[in-house]
């Protein structure tokens, strides 16, 4: 089936205004600090940060925007280190988001800027693939995201250690915008504006274990009620999260840097993960329609993929290990008292460093053959 020109008939009734949602973040009250900040050496002009804070007592997390983290830091949660690493590290026991249990220092695409005349949830902030008909409108179809990073500590304690997340940090994803005036328009028709993940970057490290596996997870794009929405999980070095086993030699090991680089081309996710000692791994995966990264359809996934959604980059610490003790699948019970130094002295935290993160324009890929 041509999913480019089904798409534009199946959804030639979606207007522009169902896609906006003029709604922003907002920014505690920051100050300047002393001594080099991330943005000295990254370049910040079109991120914002999530912290696991909340400074201004106002019972939501804090989010750093666009102009304040051209001057911002923080001692504990998001640096410059000596090295010249921009440092993510987290609690497990935080403030989180609303619709997570989950802490993370993490930052967001914004692609407005400082322009705050464009709405976060607005399809000028966010990217899209070509397929979408009103693509247009977008900041973007498609994007580039390129990471050098290092683990440097994974929870070593979970309440539920068989659970998949358990032990784990992703530290890059792609994000479908939520947008429940996009999720109403297209009920019925393919329903988009879920704000799932067609892709998460996992590490994850059992304590027993001397080095840990580096993989990708795919979100079927489906709604939240629907029992098929759910991780499919990719390898690249060592295992994937439902798999136990030491690694060994081909996992990495904490401290250890590799780099992933996120081409989304037109309509095509390209992936391609690299380490000194490792092979290269890549893949490719088509995000307009339920073709899975091994080539294979996929018959429980959206047979649309995330051809109408918005999309932006994540980069950072988003810990996956939860305090809430629950038996659904993504609730670890890994323990955390709240109290940063505790926590850090009793390894419940998780820090990542980066030396390189660049996003941009999509670019054609480069000729090969996938490797997994």
């Amino acid at each position: 089936m041509n999913k480019i020109s089904t798409s534009k008939t199946l959804f030639a009734s979606i207007s522009l205004a169902c896609l906006v949602a003029a709604c922003n973040s907002t920014t505690p009250e920051t100050k300047q600090v002393s001594g080099p900040v991330p943005a000295d050496k990254f370049d910040l002009s079109h991120w914002k940060i999530t912290l696991p804070l909340d400074a201004d007592n106002n019972g939501k997390i804090d989010e750093i925007d666009v102009v304040d983290i051209q001057t911002y830091a923080h001692p504990d949660f998001f640096y410059l280190d000596d090295d010249g690493y921009m440092v993510f590290t987290v609690p497990n026991k935080a403030t989180t988001t609303s619709g997570s249990s989950n802490t993370r220092s993490e930052l967001r695409q914004m692609f407005r800027g400082d322009n705050k005349k464009i709405g976060t949830h607005d399809p000028g902030n966010n990217f899209t693939i070509a397929v979408n008909p009103l693509s247009e409108h977008f900041a973007s179809v498609g994007g580039k995201m390129e990471a050098t990073l290092k683990v440097d500590a994974v929870s070593v304690r979970a309440g539920y250690p068989d659970k998949r997340p358990a032990y784990s940090v992703v530290v890059g994803q792609i994000h479908a915008d939520k947008n429940k005036k996009l999720q109403q328009a297209t009920k019925g028709k393919g329903d988009f504006g879920w704000g799932n993940e067609p892709i998460k970057i996992y590490y994850k490290k059992w304590p027993n274990h001397d080095k840990g596996s580096v993989f990708w997870n795919y979100e079927r794009n489906l709604t939240k009620d629907d029992p098929n929405r759910t991780d499919i999980a990719y390898p690249v070095w060592g295992n994937i999260w439902t798999d136990p086993s030491d690694p060994g030699a081909e996992g990495i090991a904490l401290g250890e840097e590799f780099s992933y680089i996120i081409n989304v081309h037109e309509n095509i996710m390209y992936l391609t993960f690299t380490a000194k000692d490792h092979p290269e791994v890549k893949y490719e995966i088509d995000l307009s329609n339920n073709v899975d990264a091994y080539g294979n359809p996929d018959p429980l996934d959206n047979p649309y993929g995330y051809a109408l959604d918005g999309n932006y980059f994540k980069a950072g610490a988003y810990n996956q290990c939860s305090t809430k003790d629950d038996e659904a699948f993504w609730y670890t019970a890994c323990p955390g008292t709240g109290v940063w130094a505790t926590d850090k002295s009793n390894g419940d935290y998780t820090s990542v460093s980066f030396s390189k993160l660049v996003i941009g324009e999509s670019t054609p890929p480069t000729s090969g053959p996938k490797t997994k």
